[in-house]
């Protein structure tokens, strides 16, 4: 039987809401049809009550098939939308969330003039990307202990154009030598270890050395933290990606380690998010 554009989206919506809330199982829907289609979200609006060929709906099944088996949309799709920026993602790298779009705003509030940036565990090069579209100014460098996944950021700042970051292949900070910044920027990993959330949604696809980080999740954190002194210009600011419940935690590392002005920003879900504080 043959289905309209609307009638596709609203069968594969029911579907999918069994799985991940309802407006995402909208946006989803209407993700993978686009995709099968290669047209944009207005098209599917404008095109709601035309009749769906059978090669199509029969592609967009197998995508909705895949989705519905727990295959994350990013890596059924290749790509992630991320700040204005269309990524590729692999089963390499974590997937850009909008949680994180709050440590590229605070980043971009700090920045004035021709800044020295560094991006500790770039992944997808999501982070460094954004802030090099938004202030080009800046000499950015962007650090993945993968190589698997430093390619992918490599290949990202190709195709978007954006060529004054500089890939370079790092355990956090032990192949940088001397070298220091204005602001260093990060979303380590910060996940505790037995945490079930890691065996369910996407983040079963997604590579456990970018999510977890010790029995309290505050492993890398800590060595960043302890680290960054050694790399940071006098007044130069550190900010970090962290759970929604290790603010107080981070502050507290942050103020041990000597940084001044440590404060905490909310992310779209309103929880305290992203950390930073100010080198002397």
């Amino acid at each position: 039987m043959t289905q309209t554009v609307q009638q596709c989206l609203l069968s594969a919506r029911q579907q999918l809401a069994q799985c991940v809330p309802a407006d995402e199982a909208n946006i989803e829907a209407q993700l993978l049809l686009m995709h099968v289609l290669e047209v944009n979200r207005a098209w599917l609006i404008a095109h709601a009550t035309d009749s769906l060929a059978a090669e199509p709906a029969n592609a967009f099944q197998a995508l909705l098939h895949r989705r519905l088996q727990g295959e994350p949309v990013a890596h059924i799709l290749g790509t992630r939308e991320f700040f204005g920026l269309t990524l590729k993602v692999t089963a390499d790298t974590l997937i850009p969330r909008p949680d994180t779009e709050t440590l590229v705003e605070a980043a971009l509030q700090k920045i004035h003039g021709a800044m020295r940036i560094l991006d500790l565990g770039t992944g997808t090069g999501a982070i460094a990307l954004a802030i090099t579209r938004h202030a080009p100014q800046c000499e950015i460098i962007a650090v993945d202990a993968s190589a698997a996944a430093l390619a992918v950021a490599q290949q990202n700042a190709s195709s978007l154009q954006l060529h004054n970051v500089q890939c370079l292949q790092s355990n956090w900070f032990t192949a940088l030598g001397p070298a220091s910044f204005d602001l260093i920027v990060s979303n380590p990993p910060y996940i505790e270890a037995d945490d079930p959330h890691l065996q369910q949604g996407d983040l079963r696809f997604e590579p456990l050395s970018a999510l977890a980080s010790g029995t309290d999740g505050l492993q890398d954190i800590r060595q960043i933290i302890a680290q960054a002194p050694a790399h940071l210009n006098a007044g130069g600011w550190l900010m970090l990606e962290h759970g929604y419940n290790q603010a107080e935690a981070v502050q507290q590392l942050l103020n041990v380690a000597g940084f001044k002005n440590v404060q905490s920003l909310k992310d779209l879900g309103d929880h305290l998010r992203v950390t930073l504080g100010q080198l002397p």
